[in-house]
């Protein structure tokens, strides 16, 4: 028999009214209150307390991508943490703090695959740096970009929770790094406090030039979180060999209408480059050594990592919305 609390007798949702045409607006989404969901066989039930908002779960709202589209009427996908209430699973006991796909919601039902949060990390930290934005980061430029010591790497959106951290193993791998941003405080910011080497104010510079002027001798490796035009402007300037990280292209999740594509990709026969896209699911077995290396990093005060904390399941949406408009530095999160 299940024994809870009056709190624990429906589930809050924030569920998905209908797919959205250009920017989402607030008639996509719709809230409800349903039963507490059961876990079954190996199974664990989890009280949410924090979600990781990320710019993918605009595209799950829309269309099927490397996961199906979110169903009408169904809670919206995402990331979180939580504490596990209820346990059918031998390895996960009560009590524990796991990551997993918890959606927009109070209460969950996660599977094995539900990972672990270990004792004395920060919430924060497990959903940023330790979590999927500091995975993609670090796998996506060691693993797909490959640096080398001396060499030059430019980072889109780099002032966001996975650029901003890109940047920054650039340079602990002895890398010139050059990152582009959306205001004069965000390129403050990763000057001063990140330590890149220069930043380019997207919105007001002429990006071309400006990454002409940085990156004197071409780009080598190009960590790409926008696309689009940005993306056009760094092929431009690729160095012999340079290679594309191809990791986001937020500047077009919006578009109602695809925009084209760079109508310079012939640079990359010249130039011997390489393109790359990647999806970090492929990396979750490998998190371990991610996260042995940047929590040494943090300890020697050469990591750092910043995060934008929105409060309330009902403000979700507008959480969403940060990423798009620019409003945020660093890691969107909601704490429930």
């Amino acid at each position: 028999m299940r024994v809870y609390g009056a709190a624990m007798n429906t589930n809050r949702r924030i569920t998905l009214a209908q797919r959205p045409d250009g920017p989402v607006a607030a008639e996509c989404f719709a809230a409800d209150e349903v039963d507490v969901p059961v876990p079954g066989p190996g199974q664990i039930l989890v009280e949410v307390s924090w979600l990781s908002i990320d710019p993918t779960i605009r595209g799950w709202m829309a269309y099927d991508t490397y996961l199906p589209a979110i169903e009408i009427g169904a809670e919206i996908r995402s990331g979180g943490l939580g504490k596990v209430i209820e346990s059918n699973n031998d390895k996960i006991p009560v009590g524990s703090t796991v990551f997993g796909t918890v959606g927009w919601q109070q209460y969950a039902v996660l599977g094995a695959d539900a990972m672990v949060v270990p004792e004395g990390v920060e919430p924060e930290a497990a959903l940023s740096v330790f979590g999927v934005t500091g995975l993609t980061a670090y796998f996506g430029l060691l693993d797909i970009g490959r640096p080398v010591e001396g060499e030059t790497v430019l980072v889109s959106g780099a002032a966001g929770a996975t650029g901003s951290v890109v940047g920054q193993i650039a340079k602990i791998k002895g890398c010139r790094v050059v990152g582009l941003a959306g205001s004069d405080e965000k390129c403050a910011w990763l000057v001063d406090q990140l330590g890149y080497d220069a930043a380019i104010n997207y919105k007001t510079e002429n990006v071309r030039k400006a990454i002409n002027q940085h990156c004197p001798k071409g780009v080598d490796v190009f960590f790409d979180n926008v696309g689009g035009d940005i993306l056009e402007d760094a092929i431009a300037n690729l160095a012999l060999r340079g290679r594309v990280v191809m990791c986001g292209a937020i500047s077009g999740y919006n578009d109602s209408v695809p925009a084209p594509g760079p109508n310079n990709l012939t640079t990359l026969i010249s130039m011997r480059g390489r393109m790359e896209g990647f999806i970090i699911l492929d990396y979750f077995a490998r998190s371990g050594e991610a996260i042995a290396d940047m929590g040494g990093w943090i300890m020697e005060g050469k990591l750092t990592y910043a995060t934008d904390v929105v409060e309330g399941l009902d403000n979700a949406p507008e959480a969403l919305d940060r990423l798009f408009t620019g409003a945020n530095a660093g890691k969107v999160m909601v704490k429930l």
